[in-house]
Protein backbone atom coordinates (compact mmCIF):
# COMPACT_ATOMS: atom_id res chain seq x y z
CA UNK A 1 0.00 0.00 0.00
CA UNK A 2 1.28 3.07 -0.84
CA UNK A 3 1.63 5.91 1.24
CA UNK A 4 -0.89 8.38 -0.57
CA UNK A 5 -3.11 5.05 -0.27
CA UNK A 6 -2.90 5.18 3.81
CA UNK A 7 -3.68 8.56 3.60
CA UNK A 8 -6.91 7.90 1.80
CA UNK A 9 -7.76 5.61 4.01
CA UNK A 10 -7.19 7.83 6.99
CA UNK A 11 -9.77 10.16 5.44
CA UNK A 12 -12.41 7.47 5.63
CA UNK A 13 -11.87 6.05 8.91
CA UNK A 14 -12.81 10.21 10.34
CA UNK A 15 -16.46 9.87 11.24
CA UNK A 16 -15.28 6.64 13.36
CA UNK A 17 -12.60 8.71 14.69
CA UNK A 18 -14.87 11.21 15.70
CA UNK A 19 -17.38 8.60 17.30
CA UNK A 20 -14.54 7.09 19.46
CA UNK A 21 -13.36 10.79 19.83
CA UNK A 22 -16.77 11.89 21.92
CA UNK A 23 -16.63 8.42 24.01
CA UNK A 24 -14.13 10.60 25.99
CA UNK A 25 -15.15 14.16 25.34
CA UNK A 26 -18.64 14.96 25.81
CA UNK A 27 -17.61 18.66 23.44
CA UNK A 28 -18.30 18.09 20.27
CA UNK A 29 -15.29 20.96 19.99
CA UNK A 30 -13.20 18.97 22.09
CA UNK A 31 -13.28 15.46 20.44
CA UNK A 32 -12.50 17.33 17.07
CA UNK A 33 -9.63 18.57 18.67
CA UNK A 34 -8.54 15.27 19.53
CA UNK A 35 -9.21 13.83 16.42
CA UNK A 36 -7.70 16.44 14.58
CA UNK A 37 -4.74 15.60 17.04
CA UNK A 38 -4.77 12.24 15.99
CA UNK A 39 -4.66 12.75 12.32
CA UNK A 40 -1.15 15.07 13.31
CA UNK A 41 0.13 12.60 14.92
CA UNK A 42 -1.03 9.97 12.12
CA UNK A 43 0.36 11.47 9.09
CA UNK A 44 2.82 12.66 10.55
CA UNK A 45 4.22 9.32 11.81
CA UNK A 46 2.53 6.85 8.47
CA UNK A 47 6.08 5.49 7.97
CA UNK A 48 5.66 3.95 11.21
CA UNK A 49 2.15 1.98 10.18
CA UNK A 50 2.85 -1.62 9.50
CA UNK A 51 1.19 -2.63 5.99
CA UNK A 52 -1.13 -5.69 6.78
CA UNK A 53 -1.83 -4.53 10.09
CA UNK A 54 -5.40 -2.64 10.77
CA UNK A 55 -5.26 0.88 10.05
CA UNK A 56 -8.38 2.16 12.28
CA UNK A 57 -6.61 0.00 14.93
CA UNK A 58 -3.39 1.79 15.18
CA UNK A 59 -5.51 5.13 14.71
CA UNK A 60 -7.87 4.27 17.74
CA UNK A 61 -3.93 3.61 19.73
CA UNK A 62 -3.46 6.77 18.69
CA UNK A 63 -6.25 8.54 20.04
CA UNK A 64 -6.43 6.68 23.33
CA UNK A 65 -2.65 7.24 24.17
CA UNK A 66 -3.34 11.30 23.26
CA UNK A 67 -6.34 10.97 25.30
CA UNK A 68 -4.62 9.53 28.40
CA UNK A 69 -1.89 11.55 27.96
CA UNK A 70 -3.69 14.52 28.04
CA UNK A 71 -5.76 13.34 31.23
CA UNK A 72 -2.77 12.47 33.22
CA UNK A 73 -1.44 15.98 32.66
CA UNK A 74 -5.04 17.33 33.52
CA UNK A 75 -5.31 15.64 36.61
CA UNK A 76 -1.53 16.93 37.99
CA UNK A 77 -3.12 20.57 37.51
CA UNK A 78 -6.71 21.07 37.81
CA UNK A 79 -9.11 18.28 39.51
CA UNK A 80 -12.01 18.67 37.09
CA UNK A 81 -14.97 16.67 36.20
CA UNK A 82 -14.53 13.66 33.59
CA UNK A 83 -15.11 14.81 30.04
CA UNK A 84 -16.93 11.98 28.48
CA UNK A 85 -20.22 11.24 26.52
CA UNK A 86 -22.71 11.21 29.09
CA UNK A 87 -21.57 13.83 31.67
CA UNK A 88 -25.29 15.67 30.62
CA UNK A 89 -27.28 13.53 28.69
CA UNK A 90 -30.31 15.16 29.95
CA UNK A 91 -33.26 14.95 26.96
CA UNK A 92 -35.94 17.60 27.58
CA UNK A 93 -39.12 15.43 27.15
CA UNK A 94 -41.72 13.68 29.41
CA UNK A 95 -41.62 10.37 27.33
CA UNK A 96 -40.21 6.92 29.84
CA UNK A 97 -37.66 6.94 26.99
CA UNK A 98 -35.71 10.18 27.39
CA UNK A 99 -35.83 9.40 31.10
CA UNK A 100 -34.03 6.04 30.53
CA UNK A 101 -31.66 7.48 28.44
CA UNK A 102 -30.81 9.72 31.29
CA UNK A 103 -30.55 6.67 33.52
CA UNK A 104 -28.19 5.04 31.22
CA UNK A 105 -25.85 7.90 30.43
CA UNK A 106 -25.59 8.49 34.66
CA UNK A 107 -24.96 4.69 34.84
CA UNK A 108 -22.34 4.76 32.11
CA UNK A 109 -20.90 8.13 33.78
CA UNK A 110 -20.27 5.77 37.15
CA UNK A 111 -18.37 3.15 35.07
CA UNK A 112 -14.54 3.40 35.52
CA UNK A 113 -12.63 4.42 31.89
CA UNK A 114 -11.78 1.19 31.34
CA UNK A 115 -15.13 -0.45 31.16
CA UNK A 116 -16.06 2.35 28.95
CA UNK A 117 -13.54 2.23 26.86
CA UNK A 118 -14.42 -1.42 25.85
CA UNK A 119 -18.23 -0.49 25.96
CA UNK A 120 -17.34 2.33 23.33
CA UNK A 121 -14.93 0.07 21.42
CA UNK A 122 -16.99 -3.05 20.89
CA UNK A 123 -20.55 -2.01 21.82
CA UNK A 124 -20.72 1.23 19.82
CA UNK A 125 -18.50 1.04 17.44
CA UNK A 126 -18.36 -2.95 16.28
CA UNK A 127 -14.50 -3.61 16.88
CA UNK A 128 -13.94 -7.18 17.46
CA UNK A 129 -12.70 -8.31 20.85
CA UNK A 130 -9.18 -8.94 18.75
CA UNK A 131 -9.17 -5.43 17.73
CA UNK A 132 -10.21 -4.21 20.99
CA UNK A 133 -7.75 -6.18 22.62
CA UNK A 134 -4.86 -4.41 20.38
CA UNK A 135 -6.33 -1.12 20.88
CA UNK A 136 -6.08 -1.33 24.66
CA UNK A 137 -3.08 -3.37 24.64
CA UNK A 138 -4.22 -6.22 26.82
CA UNK A 139 -5.16 -9.95 25.65
CA UNK A 140 -8.71 -10.41 24.51
CA UNK A 141 -9.37 -12.36 27.54
CA UNK A 142 -8.91 -9.02 29.56
CA UNK A 143 -11.28 -7.62 27.13
CA UNK A 144 -13.96 -9.96 27.29
CA UNK A 145 -13.85 -9.96 31.53
CA UNK A 146 -13.77 -6.04 31.28
CA UNK A 147 -16.99 -6.38 28.95
CA UNK A 148 -18.91 -8.69 30.76
CA UNK A 149 -18.07 -6.53 34.10
CA UNK A 150 -19.29 -4.03 32.40
CA UNK A 151 -22.27 -5.17 31.18
CA UNK A 152 -23.10 -6.43 35.03
CA UNK A 153 -22.43 -3.39 36.90
CA UNK A 154 -25.14 -0.87 34.07
CA UNK A 155 -27.34 -3.76 34.89
CA UNK A 156 -26.81 -3.28 38.39
CA UNK A 157 -26.83 0.59 38.03
CA UNK A 158 -30.30 0.16 35.78
CA UNK A 159 -31.74 -1.89 38.79
CA UNK A 160 -31.61 -4.87 37.07
CA UNK A 161 -29.38 -7.17 38.84
CA UNK A 162 -29.16 -10.06 36.94
CA UNK A 163 -28.38 -8.85 32.66
CA UNK A 164 -28.62 -12.58 32.48
CA UNK A 165 -31.64 -13.47 32.76
CA UNK A 166 -33.20 -11.01 30.97
CA UNK A 167 -31.50 -12.49 27.77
Amino acid sequence: MTENAERADIVKLIPALRAFARTFCQEPADADDLVQETLLKALANIDQFEPGTRLKSWLFTIMRNSYCTKAKKRSREVLRGDDTLFDSAAVPGEQEWNVRIGEVGRAFQSLPDKYKEIIALIVVLGESYESAAGICGCAVGTVKSRLNRARARLSSEMGEDDYRQAS
